[in-house]
């Protein structure tokens, strides 16, 4: 993501004055407001892109772990949920072979 400005653009921004203008002080303050806003999300935005790789080089290098059963569940359980499935994938076409 590119940003429009930096911090350093928005600080060196000059405006023209007019008879009937804004206050100069006032906008030099918020102006100097928002660059502290600006370079805040900036470095909160580093953070969070370190951190995402960090987290997907930590994923890549991880093992992945097997699907364990439930706690308690025997073999028996195993086998018998494995049939109810079989029986309502596939029907009756498992009787009939």
């Amino acid at each position: 993501m590119d940003n429009k400005f930096t911090a350093k653009d928005i600080l060196e921004k000059d405006f023209k004055t007019a008879m009937r203008g804004y206050n100069q002080d006032e906008v030099d303050h918020f102006l100097d407001e928002v660059i502290q806003d600006y370079e805040a999300f900036s470095k909160r935005i580093e953070q969070l892109q370190n951190e995402t790789q960090r987290l997907r080089t930590e994923l890549e290098n991880s093992p992945r772990k097997q699907a364990t059963p439930a706690p308690g569940t025997t073999n028996f359980d195993i086998l018998r949920r494995l049939s109810h499935l079989e029986n309502h994938v596939f029907g009756n076409k498992l009787d009939n072979n």
